[in-house]
This record gives C-alpha cells, sequence and structure tokens, in this order.
C-alpha cells in the first residue's frame, strides 16, 4: 500500500518584492479537525477535553493550547483543533469525545499560514474587516472573518505580532495572490516550513 504525501496546500509561497515586511512560513504536516459541542453537552465535552488532552475549550473567540494541541473557538459551541503531525489525533479526538461532540477531520481542506513582520498589521488591514491592533486584538484572541471575500480563520499568537491563518486548500492559491499583492509594497519574505503549534 503506497502512503503519499499530501500536497501542501501553499505549494506556490515565494518570496515577492523586496524587503521582509512580511514573513510567512506554511506550516504543514498538522492534524485538523472541526468539533462542535452535541446538544446540551458542553460542559461534559469540556470536561472531557480537560480530562484526555490536558486542554481548557476556550470560551468565545480565543485559543488555548497544551502539549501540542490547540483549540481555537470559532463560534458557539464549536472549535477548530490542531496537533502537530498526521498520525490518530482526528480518531483520538472523535473516540476520547464519543456523544458529546460531532469531529470532522479537516486534515486535507484547510492549508494553515504562520505570518509575522512589521508590515503585516497594515498588509492584513487591507484585507480584513475589524482591527489588528491592541488592544482591539491580544495574543490568544481568534476570529473567523472574511479577508477579500474569502472565508478565514485567524489567531493571535504573540504580539510581534505572529499570526496563524487557516484557509480552504481550494482558495490557497487566491488568498496567496491577494497576500503578494498586499504585501509587495515592503516586500513578502517566505521561509521554511513549519508544524510548531
Amino acid at each position: 500500500m503506497l502512503d503519499l504525501e499530501p500536497q501542501r496546500a501553499f505549494a506556490r509561497l515565494r518570496s515577492f518584492g523586496t524587503g521582509e515586511g512580511v514573513v510567512a512560513t506554511e506550516r504543514t504536516g498538522l492534524s485538523v479537525a472541526t468539533v462542535l459541542a452535541r446538544n446540551n453537552k458542553s460542559s461534559e465535552l469540556a470536561a472531557a477535553t480537560s480530562r484526555t488532552f490536558g486542554v481548557t475549550l476556550p470560551d468565545g473567540p480565543k485559543w488555548t493550547s497544551a502539549e501540542g494541541i490547540m483549540f481555537i473557538g470559532t463560534g458557539p459551541g464549536k472549535w477548530l483543533a490542531i496537533r502537530e503531525g498526521r498520525g490518530s489525533f482526528v480518531k483520538e479526538l472523535a473516540d476520547s469525545l464519543d456523544g458529546l461532540a460531532s469531529v470532522i477531520d479537516q486534515s486535507g481542506a484547510i492549508g494553515v499560514l504562520r505570518l509575522s513582520g512589521p508590515a503585516l498589521p497594515s498588509t492584513l488591514g487591507k484585507g480584513v474587516q475589524f482591527d489588528l491592533s491592541l488592544p482591539s486584538f491580544p495574543a490568544g484572541c481568534a476570529a473567523v472573518t472574511a479577508i477579500a471575500h474569502m472565508g478565514a480563520t485567524l489567531w493571535k499568537i504573540d504580539e510581534a505580532p505572529t499570526i496563524d491563518i487557516a484557509i480552504a486548500r481550494s482558495l490557497s492559491d487566491s488568498f496567496l495572490n491577494w497576500l503578494e499583492e498586499s504585501a509587495a509594497l515592503h516586500g513578502l519574505h517566505a521561509v521554511g516550513f513549519s508544524s510548531k503549534v
């Protein structure tokens, strides 16, 4: 049986313009799942997630992580769960949360870019419909939004600022086109690939 390596969502990622105003790294080899709480099971789901994975489920548009597992609040009773590696995380998640949540594997459907650099706020500001600066969007916050009419989930890692953006693989080339054009003034610098949560 062949074990095929999936093509990277942002395989076309390249440096563009001059300078390093925005630095982009594709996060590869991630297991990603959508977790939807079943009716009236939110408290039990939170307890099971804490007990099994050591992660406190965020309440609202925030993210939390422990031991390489991240949960990002994307709506009422809804989270994006991410772990490094393409192993059995989604199955473990589904088995552990059976009866408490629906778990949908998104590993092959979503690409994640880690963006940083001094021109990141002004670059993203050209497409994001809300204020990404402090105190409106501090580290630990998340948002489900549109960037240049493309659905995206983003979460702020630190105040450098470093922001991760999850985009549907079907929109990855369109997003890269937008990112190149928006970052061109200060330069887009593409670096190696990362799986670090």
